[in-house]
């Protein structure tokens, strides 16, 4: 795979080398947060929702987890998807949170976690592993190729933004995770359907399913959750 010319620092990750786009907010320093990517890889709408953040206050990173790559291709991103072992994305996001814990920009002993389509179902996944160290977890139409770990470890606060016409991620899937994550973790996440489709967020959709009023909605309930819990 090539550099993505959009990686701009570098943080260990279990033994080796990981990569990602950083930016800081023009304060200088504030709460940090993970901003994980969809199956298209670190693309430019994953820079722009980091920089988005950044002017809200945050120190917000995104992992490159495809080492490089990025595709507009629905075939091929669903390859590279299932190329990439949870295991191993895992472990990066776990070197993320410490790379922003020790960052001098970040302040709080805490971050938070926002992703999409593949990415929020990663959300799900750090939030699981890495329990007290993310104070704050949002996933936007979470998918996994894979089941999900156990929840009993998860202590962070969970909102979820999710389309009702969402095709791979179904209010009845919706449900069942939402059934899960309170069994195991004892505590009912706040997961909101939307009347849109898949991928509504992302206004670089391939998939042609962009919603500007629903994106601004869920977008302004991200920020007000994550200023409201990460301090």
């Amino acid at each position: 795979m090539t550099d993505n010319p959009l990686q701009n620092v570098s943080f260990p990750s279990g033994g080796r080398t990981a990569h990602g786009y950083l930016a800081l907010p023009e304060s200088g320093a504030g709460p940090g947060v993970i901003v994980i990517q969809e199956w298209w890889g670190l693309t430019s709408h994953i820079a722009d929702v980091t920089n988005r953040l950044a002017a809200e206050g945050f120190v917000a990173l995104a992992p490159d987890l495809y080492g490089g790559a990025t595709t507009h291709d629905t075939e091929e991103a669903g390859r590279l998807m299932q190329q990439l072992p949870v295991d191993r994305a895992a472990t990066d996001l776990a070197g993320a949170v410490d790379f922003l814990l020790d960052h001098e920009a970040v302040v709080g002993r805490r971050v938070g976690a926002v992703g999409f389509c593949m990415g929020g179902g990663f959300v799900l996944v750090l939030a699981a592993q890495q329990g007290d160290r993310i104070g704050a977890a949002v996933p936007f139409y979470g998918v996994l190729g894979e089941d999900y770990p156990s929840f009993a470890n998860l202590s962070a606060p969970l909102l979820g933004h999710f389309g009702e016409q969402d095709e791979m991620a179904g209010p009845e899937a919706v449900k069942r995770l939402a059934d899960r994550i309170e069994s195991e973790a004892g505590r009912r996440p706040d997961f909101r359907l939307y009347p849109a489709g898949h991928a509504f967020f992302n206004d670089e959709d391939p998939l042609g399913t962009y919603d500007p009023d629903q994106a601004r909605i869920a977008w302004h309930a991200t920020l007000d959750f994550l200023r409201a819990n990460l301090r």
